[in-house]
């Protein structure tokens, strides 16, 4: 059997119950795709935008409804070693993928202030236009179970307010233009077993200010890895449905035991209707 078609195989087989059954209950659970949707797979050349590619490749020879899909790598600036490496995967996984390159890393990082979040605006602008040009109404990102929790405990420990990564999101700027993370019920920990299984290896961190970590590294000075740490010493020493709770957490909030929340950039108190006759 030649090696793709193993690959493939081990996604439906060997590792159905963790990467094939989660991402079919996201799209059916939150609804991410319909009927005659054109879905843009965005590729950054890790681990979980690769598997994304192979799970729709996948679902395209399974699904009861017609859908299209474009499988997009925006470059916004690789270095080479990094760029020949995604191409290297592309053919490897038979993965038919258009790579627009841009100069947004050379941008981004010429700016003093907020380079990161600079440059992070900036693709994300990238990929709604480019995918837009490629007639698509969806975007997909590689967002799994894990960057949910992170996010979520992020946005308390740093920001100081409760807001999760949502599974699907309308564009404010492109209208018609909808952002879904078909990865969403999936466990980081099971996208590295099924790349280790088949003895893939992707690029980890491609921004300029950690290309030492070029493929399969570390970024170990990042504000993520430093939360990753903290949940798995909660789960060590609380118990371990730390990870689950914090996923259910930003479904089942009891609005009569909050100080207050915002909606719509509108700010709502508890003391709003607090003297209110029960």
């Amino acid at each position: 059997m030649e090696r793709i078609q193993e690959i493939e195989r081990s996604i439906i087989k060997n590792y159905r119950g963790r990467l094939w059954a989660p991402f079919i209950k996201a799209l059916k659970e939150y609804e991410l795709l319909k009927p005659n949707d054109k879905v843009c797979v965005c590729i950054s050349g890790g681990k979980d935008s690769m598997l994304m590619a192979k799970l729709f490749q996948e679902l395209k020879r399974h699904s009861d409804f017609e859908f299209e899909v474009k499988y997009l790598v925006m470059n916004p600036g690789y270095n080479e070693a990094n760029l020949n490496h995604i191409k290297a995967n592309l053919e490897l996984l038979q993965i038919p993928a258009t790579i627009i390159d841009t100069d947004i890393f050379e941008i981004a990082n010429s700016q003093e202030k907020s380079p990161c979040y600079l440059c992070a605006k900036m693709r994300r602008g990238a990929l709604y236009t480019l995918a837009e040009k490629l007639g698509c109404n969806k975007i997909a990102l590689g967002h799994h179970f894990d960057d949910v929790i992170e996010t979520t405990l992020m946005n308390m420990l740093n920001a100081g307010s409760f807001q999760t990564m949502l599974p699907k999101l309308h564009s404010d700027n492109h209208k018609g233009m909808e952002l879904i993370r078909p990865l969403y019920l999936i466990r980081e920990k099971d996208v590295k077993a099924w790349a280790k299984y088949n003895d893939l290896r992707f690029i980890m961190c491609a921004c300029r200010f950690t290309e030492a970590c070029s493929v399969d590294g570390e970024i170990n000075s990042s504000r993520r890895l430093t939360t990753k740490n903290l949940i798995k010493e909660l789960k060590l020493n609380y118990n371990d449905n730390v990870e689950k709770n914090i996923f259910s957490s930003a479904s089942n909030i009891n609005m009569n035991m909050i100080l207050g929340y915002k909606k719509d950039g509108v700010i709502h108190s508890f003391l709003d209707d607090y003297d209110e006759e029960k």
